[in-house]
């Protein structure tokens, strides 16, 4: 045996060893490749929960881009213009003129009055945010550096938004009947839906806190964030004993409703026409 140990030796201590591939470093070059497969498949699992394809994938990029996740920029108004905010502002009106027209088809005795309640109802942003609970697009949310509890929060704020910047994007990428398309495949069971009498979010929380003896619900503004002219409030509601809401809004009474329908669906409260 002891002549075979030199051998042995010998081919550790020559260059031979060093022909063999080291499965420790993976090629940059093969690193990349792999990425760029995971995108596309990541890219196309998100398209298929939408139901469309984009000619031009830098509308859905966006649509998921919150403007915390982009990079400062010396120029004024870029910034704000390449995240999701355009879209949003699209995707609204493109919604609320489909949801009219399914309302004008479905109810042939609906008058003016019944239409528009449930077009308010419809279109609100709880039930945009359900919309997008149910196709799973908050973690495709692109976010700034923020913990993750405000990460949390925030991906649940935003959600309303989120959904209708796709259907702007989807309006941009595919016109109105891809958008039409989407918005009946995600609405129609929604509106055939019995409805309830629309009731505001602060008015059902109170009602609720008094019921349970409680003192009436305190709003509190936790930020401020945004210019003068587009600023967005995170404003909390306390009630003693139970943990803070929070909700985001273009107003402080935007965000307030935010904030008491946060609370009011987490702790199952009745009569919040939520859904």
């Amino acid at each position: 045996m002891n002549h075979e140990s030199p051998d042995i030796q010998s081919s550790s201590e020559s260059g031979d060893v060093s022909a063999q591939p080291d499965s420790g470093h993976e090629p940059v070059a093969a690193k990349k490749k792999r990425s760029k497969i995971s995108a596309k498949a990541a890219t196309a699992a998100l398209e298929a929960r939408i139901g469309h394809k984009f000619a031009d994938p830098t509308l859905l990029t966006t649509a998921f881009t919150h403007v915390s996740a982009l990079k400062p920029t010396r120029k004024k108004g870029d910034k704000r213009g390449d995240s999701y905010q355009r879209l949003e502002f699209l995707g609204d009106h493109v919604l609320g003129l489909v949801v009219s027209d399914m309302l004008y088809r479905a109810f042939p005795k609906a008058d003016e009055g019944e239409l528009s309640k449930r077009l308010a109802d419809l279109v609100r942003k709880e039930s945009c945010a359900d919309v997008a609970k149910l196709l799973g697009l908050a973690d495709d949310i692109k976010l700034g550096q923020v913990g993750a509890g405000a990460g949390a929060r925030l991906r649940k704020s935003v959600l309303g938004d989120i959904c209708e910047a796709v259907i702007g994007a989807v309006f941009l990428d595919g016109g109105y009947g891809a958008a039409a398309q989407f918005v009946e495949r995600n609405w129609t069971e929604r509106m055939h839906k019995p409805r309830r009498p629309l009731r505001d979010p602060k008015t059902v929380l109170q009602e609720w806190a008094q019921a349970k003896r409680l003192p009436t619900p305190v709003y509190r503004e936790v930020e401020r964030t945004g210019p003068h002219h587009d600023p967005q409030f995170r404003v909390a509601v306390d009630l003693p004993g139970l943990e803070p809401a929070e909700g985001v809004g273009g107003s402080k009474r935007a965000a307030e409703k935010v904030a008491a329908s946060v609370m009011i669906e987490r702790e199952g409260v009745g009569g919040s026409n939520d859904g």
